[in-house]
């Protein structure tokens, strides 16, 4: 089982429904997206091309790759959608007093 360390990277009301940020956690690029009040954080590389995914189309809980069209399920980051057929990462997520923070697979 895999453990996380978590860093906060919003507080809960400055991430309305529908908007995104950008962070950097280390040397990893993340989007954090909140859908209908619930808080999901992918990586923003396509895999098809390593384009910037988090700029993309909403479509529910798909981003489209704004670069060839690829989609992936924000919820998990599997490919949805061909041109990528590889997921990207996703991260969990948690609210913890107030804080939206991402958690990061410690590497043992």
């Amino acid at each position: 089982m895999a453990e996380f360390t978590y860093y906060a990277v919003a507080f809960v009301d400055d991430l309305a429904p529908g908007e995104r940020i950008f962070v950097e956690i280390g040397d990893l690029a993340i989007v954090v997206f909140n859908v209908g009040g619930q808080f999901y954080a992918i990586g923003d590389v396509c895999t098809h091309d390593g384009g910037p995914l988090g700029e993309g189309e909403m479509d529910n809980h798909e981003v489209i790759c704004p670069r060839h069209g690829a989609r992936f399920d924000i919820r998990d980051g599997r490919a949805v959608k061909l041109p990528a057929a590889a997921p990207t990462k996703s991260y969990p997520i948690r609210v913890n007093n107030n804080n939206v923070e991402v958690g990061i697979p410690i590497e043992g």
